[in-house]
């Protein structure tokens, strides 16, 4: 559980650094952009969302989670429900990979 609050609390670091965005339009064009380190993708989001993802991140070489949920993703940010957000900087997407890893 204590990770967990670590990753949302790296989320909201990133958040405040803008270097994270987020939704499934901003998310899509970071990663075809290559701006994109790092896509985390709500559990309880569409299976077609998580596929649609899976498969960009495979394709542009983006490491892709699915963690957390729609409300605890937005309330990282201080936003509304997310499905998927992007994290711009390498270094927290580094951090954040870290903790999901240790996880899983």
């Amino acid at each position: 559980m204590i990770e967990r609050k670590k990753v949302y609390s790296l989320i909201g670091i990133a958040m405040k650094s803008r270097n994270v965005v987020s939704g499934e339009f901003s998310t899509e064009k970071a990663v075809k952009e290559h701006k994109a380190d790092l896509v985390i993708v709500a559990e309880d989001a569409s299976d077609n969302t998580k596929k649609k993802f899976t498969n960009m991140c495979t394709y542009y070489k983006v490491p892709i989670y699915i963690f957390g949920e729609k409300n605890e993703l937005g309330h990282a940010i201080g936003k509304e429900n997310r499905a998927s957000l992007a994290l711009l900087d390498k270094g927290l997407a580094d951090a954040i990979e870290r903790e999901l890893k240790m996880m899983q």
